[in-house]
């Protein structure tokens, strides 16, 4: 089998889909491995780190996927109408393709896949079990996006973060608060309390205040949450009646906050919009909120995409693909979730590659089967 490994294309995307270590280990099985050239500067990992692991590494896009039997993608392929490359064209008929594609929310990639009768992993539906969590890689790129955003919280204030008592005076704590309890948030819990800030944390869930609770924040309860979690572990909408009082909390947690991480999003659908303008104004001069949903279209009303904007005296941080920007981590991370997908499937002796429909992961991730839509969150949409 040859697995290919292109360079990402998408403005902004710093990561590559395969690291040294994980091509060493397939070319290990005896799978041929394909890197395009370049594809991974940018996190760091060069062309002949790639060579040294018996991976080869091909001139450009065309040999790279020619006669691919599995192409891994951090984004998914560009296709037809698109700038650059049609990289959907380049793929063989009839091949797997695995990344990050999107597929709730960019449904119309799935026309171009059908006709090269493609079979799609979704990466992002990969069921959240137990088996599944060394494949997880929303879980593995949240983590360091929770992290990266107390990070660009912190180059944005003006201020100390930890409680510092010193001869000349005591400077209090920086308090913090983290708009969704999921794995960035958690992260960003986590790490705000390391730097020595105090923090309180919101979520429509109320099963994670235990988690909230363990990390040393304060769980913000907001009365008639009720069971606001899927089956799948994410969030769901709410009502009306629950907005209205969760705007009211949020707005008196904003007015005691000195920066707010928001993370709050419900798969397949925009962001939830927690923060108004209105609110984000009414926070103390030299506040800062960092967006990380801002790829939804951001949890707060003055959010703008990769821009750092100040009004009425508050920092809005609105910076797109947080694990990007972290790239070596980022795409070690994301090419070892990749890696323990494919892994199970290959055969040791023959390095042939053989998708077992029936297992757990595979039919959960699975969004298109030989041209065939087969995801139930996609048939039910109606997509063809």
């Amino acid at each position: 089998m040859k697995v290919a490994i292109p360079k990402e294309r998408r403005a902004g995307e710093t990561r590559v889909a395969a690291s040294p270590d994980t091509a060493r280990t397939l070319a290990g099985m005896g799978v041929e491995v394909a890197v395009e050239a370049g594809a991974g500067e940018a996190s760091g990992m060069a062309d002949a780190a790639f060579a040294e692991a018996g991976a080869r590494v091909a001139p450009g896009p065309a040999a790279t996927l020619s006669g691919a039997d599995v192409v891994l993608k951090v984004r998914r392929p560009a296709g037809a109408g698109e700038d650059g490359i049609d990289e959907v064209a380049l793929i063989p008929d009839g091949a797997v393709l695995i990344g990050l594609v999107d597929p709730l929310v960019d449904r119309g990639q799935f026309r171009a896949y059908a006709a090269k009768r493609l079979t799609v992993l979704a990466m992002e539906l990969v069921p959240r079990i137990g088996r599944a969590q060394s494949m997880d890689a929303l879980t593995s790129q949240a983590n360091l996006a929770g992290y990266k955003a107390v990070l660009d919280a912190c180059v944005h204030y003006g201020r100390v973060m930890p409680l510092m008592m010193t001869a000349a005076g005591t400077l209090a704590p920086a308090k913090v608060l983290v708009l969704g309890a999921g794995v960035a948030g958690l992260q960003a819990i986590a790490t705000a309390r390391r730097l020595g800030a105090v923090v309180r944390a919101f979520d429509v869930r109320p099963a994670v205040r235990e988690q909230v609770e363990s990390l040393g924040a304060a769980f913000v309860e907001i009365e008639g949450a009720g069971d606001a979690e899927t089956a799948g572990g994410y969030a769901r909408e709410m009502g009306g009646d629950y907005k209205r009082r969760q705007a009211a909390a949020i707005r008196e947690a904003l007015a005691k906050s000195d920066i707010c991480i928001a993370t709050a999003q419900v798969p397949g659908k925009p962001a939830p919009k927690l923060v108004t303008s209105e609110m984000a104004r009414g926070m103390k001069p030299g506040s800062v909120i960092v967006d990380l949903a801002v790829e939804g279209g951001g949890n707060c009303e003055l959010t703008r995409r990769d821009r750092a904007i100040r009004t009425g005296g508050v920092t809005v941080v609105g910076f797109a693909n947080a694990p990007g920007r972290m790239a070596p981590d980022a795409s070690a991370l994301y090419a070892r979730n990749l890696l323990n997908l494919v892994e199970p499937f290959i055969d040791r002796e023959n390095g042939a590659f053989a998708l077992d429909f029936e297992d757990e992961v595979v039919a959960g991730a699975c969004a298109m089967r030989e041209g065939e839509i087969v995801h139930p969150l996609l048939v039910e949409s109606g997509e063809d």
